[in-house]
C-alpha cells in the first residue's frame, strides 16, 4: 500500500464517519466528544504519532519475556531463529493489503532481510548478555542513525527540528544508560557493541524500506523482506547449542508471547514507516521505549524475575533527567 493510498484509506474512513453523523445524528448527538475523538484518530498525522509510541510500550513488554527466556539458557541463536519465523507468519497477514510484485527487485527485500537478521541478532545478543534497561536505551541510538543515513545515502535534506531531536534523544539515552558506581552494567562491553551495531543495523532497513517499499506497496515488500529473515535463520541451527525440541515446556510460555509482542510492534513500527516515510520522526517516537524499559523494570520487572529493580536513588535521578530529554525530543516532533 502506497503512501497516497494509505491516506485515501484514511480519507475515506473519515468519509464514512461524517457520513454516519448526518444519517443518524441522534446516536451521536449527546457524544461531541466521542465525534471529535473518532475524527482525530482517522487523522494520518494522528496515526503517524500514535503507532511508534504503541509500538515503543509494546516492545518493552516482548524484552522482558525474552529476556526472562534467555535466564532460562534458551541462547541467542535459537531465540533469534524463534522470534523471526514467528515474525514472518505476522508479517504475512500484510499481503492481504495488497502491491506490486517487482521480481527482478527481489534483492531489494533480500538487502532488507539480511540487515533485519542481523539487527536481531545483535540486538538479542546485548539483551543476553547485558541489562535491559541498558540495552533497550542503547537501541535508541538509532534515532541518530537514521537521519545520518538518510542524508548521506540517499542525499535527502533532513529538517533542523530533526537533528535537535535526535540530538535531544540521545543526550537523553546518556543519562539513561547512567548506573551507580557501586553496581556496574553486566557485560558492558558486550551490550554497547551488540547495541549500537544493531541499531546501525535496524536504521538501514527503515531508510532502506522508506526508500523502496512505495514501489511495492507494503503487503508485498514487508512479507518478502521477513519472510527471507527467516528463511535466512536456518544458518544459524549449526550454531544452536541444543534442538529446539530439548527447550523446557514452561520456557516456551516466555519465548512465544515474546515473539509475538515483537512481531506485532515490528508490524506497527515498520509498516508505519513504509506507508508514511517519515523515518526519523517515527524513530524519535519509538525511542522513548528507552524510557518506558526503565520504568517497566522498576514496577513490573520482578513478574519476569529480573533483578534490574534493585538500582540506587542516584540512579533513578540520573534515569528522570534522561527521561526529561526524550520528552522533550518528541515534543519536538509533535509540535
Amino acid at each position: 500500500m502506497s503512501a497516497s493510498g494509505s491516506d485515501r484509506l484514511i480519507t475515506r474512513g473519515s468519509t464514512k464517519l461524517a457520513n454516519r453523523l448526518i444519517a443518524r445524528p441522534e446516536v451521536y448527538r449527546h457524544s461531541p466528544l466521542r465525534c471529535a475523538v473518532l475524527s482525530a484518530l482517522m487523522q494520518p498525522e494522528t496515526v503517524m504519532l500514535v503507532c511508534p509510541l504503541v509500538a515503543a510500550l509494546i516492545y518493552v513488554g516482548s524484552a522482558l519475556l525474552v529476556k526472562r527466556a534467555s535466564a532460562c539458557g534458551v541462547g541467542v541463536w535459537r531465540t533469534v531463529f524463534v522470534l523471526n519465523w514467528i515474525m514472518a507468519g505476522i508479517f504475512s497477514l500484510l499481503w492481504l493489503a495488497g502491491g506490486t510484485l517487482h521480481t527482478e527487485l527481489l534483492w531489494q527485500p533480500f538487502v532488507v532481510a539480511v540487515l533485519f537478521v542481523l539487527g536481531q541478532m545483535l540486538q538479542l545478543l546485548a539483551l543476553d548478555r547485558g541489562d535491559v534497561s541498558v540495552a533497550v536505551p542503547l537501541f535508541g541510538l538509532k534515532v541518530l542513525l537514521v537521519p545520518l543515513a538518510t542524508a548521506f545515502v540517499f542525499q535527502e535534506p533532513v529538517p533542523r527540528n530533526l537533528w535537535l531531536s535526535a540530538i535531544l534523544s540521545l543526550l537523553g539515552l546518556t543519562f539513561l544508560n547512567r548506573k551507580d558506581q557501586g553496581r556496574p552494567p553486566r557485560n558492558l562491553g558486550i551490550t554497547l557493541l551488540g547495541g549500537g551495531l544493531g541499531a546501525l543495523s535496524f536504521a538501514l532497513v527503515d531508510v532502506l524500506v522508506k526508500e523502496w517499499s512505495p514501489a511495492w506497496g507494503a503487503g508485498r515488500f514487508l512479507p518478502l523482506a521477513i519472510g527471507m529473515g527467516a528463511v535466512l535463520s536456518f544458518a544459524l541451527v549449526p550454531f544452536f547449542k541444543a534442538p529446539l525440541s530439548t527447550i523446557p515446556r514452561p520456557v516456551w510460555r516466555w519465548l512465544i508471547p515474546g515473539g509475538l509482542l515483537m512481531g506485532i510492534q515490528s508490524v506497527i513500527f515498520i509498516s508505519t514507516v513504509a506507508i508514511y516515510g517519515r523515518a526519523t520522526s517515527a524513530n524519535i517516537l519509538y525511542s522513548s521505549r528507552g524510557l518506558w524499559s526503565v520504568l517497566g523494570v522498576w514496577l513490573i520487572g520482578h513478574w519476569f524475575a529480573n533483578d534490574e529493580q534493585n538500582l540506587g536513588v542516584r540512579v533513578l535521578r540520573w534515569r528522570l533527567i534522561g527521561a526529561l530529554f526524550m520528552m522533550a525530543a518528541i515534543v519536538l516532533v509533535i509540535v
